[in-house]
């Protein structure tokens, strides 16, 4: 066993309130919301469907996919980057 650190890559995330008239986030992210929830969306990942509830943020990936992601790891693994240009990996 060996132990690794993630590589310095800038990704792009948008926080997730909660079901909202905001039909254009939802599309924008890729949520489909719960017919029957106010508080519940689903989103396909490339590992399948994942719950996504509020506070969730959505990351696009290195290769354009899109995953949920909890507030609390959120701010663990990730901060803010002023200009997206200082991307270290293209």
């Amino acid at each position: 066993m060996g132990y690794y650190r993630k590589k310095p890559v800038v990704i792009e995330a948008e926080q997730w309130h909660g079901w909202t008239q905001d039909r254009q986030q939802e599309q924008r992210l890729g949520l489909r919301t719960h017919p029957h929830s106010l508080v519940l969306a689903r989103i396909e990942t490339l590992e399948g469907g994942h719950d996504v509830t509020p506070g969730d943020w959505i990351i696009t990936g290195v290769v354009g996919e899109r995953y949920p992601c909890k507030d609390l790891i959120f701010h663990a693994t990730y901060e803010v980057v002023e200009d997206e240009r200082s991307n270290p990996c293209p």
